[in-house]
Formats: C-alpha cells, sequence, structure tokens
C-alpha cells in the first residue's frame, strides 16, 4: 500500500515525532510505500488569504469557497497545496498524526486542511437533487482509500472515558473522524491514542511503540468505524435528518451516526455491530 503521513508537532524528539518513526519503521518493513508531510518541517502555511488565490485579482472580494472552486478548476491553486493533493490522490492510506491540543488539532493540521481539501475536490462534489445531496459522507474523491488518526493526549484514558470529565475520546475526535474524513469518502479506522503523553517512561514508550506496530500490521483488515452513507437512504433529502426508527435505543448525538444495531448477514444469521468504542478497544 501507499501510505501519506500528515504529521503536526513543532518537536522531532517529541512523542509525537518518535511514534511517526516508529510507524514509518513498521510500514516500510512490511514492503508499503511511505510518505511524510511534516508540517512544521515543511514551514506549511496554515491561513487561508488571498495569497492562496493567484488568479484573484488583489482588488477583488475573498470568499474563500468560490475562490477555491475557481482555482481548483482551473489549475491556478498554490504549489504547496498541489502537491499536497497530488500526495492524497497518490496515497491509499492517510494517517494524520498530531497532539491533541484544546481538545481539537494544532492549527497547523486545520491549516493544511483548510487550504488542501479544496472545492471541487474534497467538499462541492457531484450532484444535489431529491435522491442525492453531493457525493460526500461515504462517496467523494477519496473514497475507497482509508483513514485514521494517531493521537497523543496528556490526560488520562480515564479522563476520556464515557463518564470522564474530558468526554469520550470519540465524540472530541467526531468531528475529525466523520466530518474531515468520512466527508470527502475516506474509510475511518478506529483511532490510536497514547494517553499520559509527558508522563511516559521508557516501558511506557515501548509498549506503546509495540501496540501502534499493531495497528500498522492490521492497516489494510482492521474494520472502518461503521458511519452511515449519506446517499444510502438513512437520511431523509434534503433535510439529511436520520429516519426514525434507525438508532438503537437511547442513542444520541453522535452515536446516530454509525450503525450498531444487530443487522443480518445474507446468509440470515444475526451478526452483531461493534460500536466505534468496541472496535476501537479492540484496535488501538
Amino acid at each position: 500500500m501507499k501510505v501519506l503521513i500528515v504529521s503536526a508537532h513543532p518537536e522531532p524528539r517529541s512523542l509525537n515525532g518518535s511514534l511517526r518513526d516508529v510507524a514509518v519503521r513498521a510500514l516500510e518493513a512490511q514492503g508499503h510505500e511511505v510518505r511524510v508531510s511534516d508540517l512544521y518541517a515543511q514551514g506549511w502555511k496554515s491561513d487561508v488569504d488571498h495569497a492562496d488565490f493567484p488568479s484573484l485579482p488583489t482588488e477583488a472580494r475573498l470568499a474563500p469557497a468560490a475562490a477555491s472552486k475557481q482555482a481548483f478548476e482551473s489549475g491556478t491553486l498554490t504549489d504547496d497545496v498541489k502537491a499536497e493533493i497530488e500526495k492524497l490522490l497518490w496515497a491509499d492510506v492517510l494517517i494524520l498524526q498530531f497532539p491533541l491540543w484544546w481538545f481539537s488539532m494544532p492549527a497547523i493540521l486545520k491549516g493544511w486542511v483548510d487550504r488542501v481539501f479544496a472545492y471541487g475536490f474534497a467538499y462541492g462534489v457531484g450532484e444535489h437533487s431529491d435522491k442525492r445531496w453531493g457525493d460526500r459522507y461515504g462517496e467523494g474523491t477519496l473514497a475507497g482509500k482509508r483513514a485514521m488518526l494517531i493521537v497523543t493526549a496528556g490526560g488520562w484514558q480515564e479522563h476520556y472515558s464515557a463518564r470522564g470529565v474530558n468526554g469520550p475520546i470519540d465524540d472530541l475526535l467526531f468531528p475529525i473522524n466523520h466530518g474531515t474524513l468520512y466527508y470527502p469518502g475516506y474509510d475511518v479506522l478506529p483511532p490510536f491514542v497514547a494517553y499520559k503523553a509527558d508522563k511516559l517512561d521508557e516501558a511506557g514508550f515501548q509498549a506503546i511503540a509495540e501496540r501502534l506496530r499493531g495497528r500498522m500490521r492490521t492497516l489494510a483488515t482492521t474494520p472502518p468505524i461503521p458511519y452511515r452513507r449519506q446517499n444510502s437512504g438513512d437520511y431523509l433529502i434534503p433535510s439529511m435528518q436520520l429516519r426514525a426508527g434507525l438508532e438503537d435505543s437511547g442513542a444520541s448525538g453522535f452515536a446516530l451516526h454509525a450503525e450498531q444495531a444487530e443487522a443480518r448477514s445474507p446468509g440470515g444469521e444475526a451478526s452483531s455491530m461493534r460500536s466505534t468504542m468496541d472496535v476501537r478497544a479492540a484496535t488501538a
């Protein structure tokens, strides 16, 4: 497989930097091709501004979505953005690796998404009608590819549990997994999360590194998070509301958008669709 790792930590000697190196070595040992976009090392420009659209007259009002559409269609996106889009098209798997800062990704990585996920490439794709609402959430330019997160967090795993004060880690990462990766079509794998990032001793690091090697060995076979496809019939169009009765009893919020109920296999046998948390716990 071809794997792109987009790394977002300012210190190469950090836990993030060390885990990135572990992932690269593990993947290359299996014969995979690996490319790394180290955003800090590249000096990535994170803000969207007029300079991103060279063909836009300097006196013109900047409407980012419209400017992105025009630039993508005319091939006038900046060279750094074009290079990252080429990498995404090349890769079978995208890995975003970052520290959890203030319950989200670092600004430099958010800026990578803002600039690289251009209109006409990652969004604004497909027809809008009474039967479809664009090619998104399970469809789109990047459909058929896989993606996952490698995340470090300073808090304890218990802090990010269902009753933890920080909120469940799956809920915190939902906007990235579902809204950034699944939206343009990726099959999103459960995240790999390393907790107590600033308190690890050597034994703790080695245990996490071995878990990560295990995840890299199963990159092609780990079941993705079972998010619902937008255009599969589960949602009413154009309101995009989940049809009544499809959710598990008591499910609400983000949990509505993953299939977790019992499903029937083609042979008629009942098979339980594991919840996102179950899959993450089994594979992280």
